[in-house]
């Protein structure tokens, strides 16, 4: 049986698998990090959707990185968390 650290291996030694990871690391960025305040909160998703007044469905796909937030709705999140939103820019 493979791991998943040994399948990610392999799948992102190809140049297009790669490179197409490599485009959405935003994205995933974001998502790991509003997993990660919802966790540090000890709040469900169905919690966090409810003082945002949203829906679960619409935390989860925040989560998932397939729905990028906007500043507004990352302010939004973040006090739900009971977490400050910081935006920073980095050299590349």
């Amino acid at each position: 049986m493979t791991d998943l650290a040994t399948l990610k291996t392999r799948l992102l030694a190809d140049p297009k698998t790669r490179a197409e990871y490599d485009a959405q690391s935003p994205e995933f960025a974001i998502a790991r990090e509003l997993v990660a305040a919802r966790v540090r909160a000890g709040l469900t998703q169905e919690q966090v959707a409810e003082k945002m007044q949203t829906t679960q469905s619409t935390i989860a796909r925040m989560e998932s990185g397939r729905s990028l937030p906007s500043m507004r709705t990352l302010a939004r999140y973040a006090e739900a968390t009971g977490s400050r939103a910081v935006v920073r820019l980095e050299a590349a």
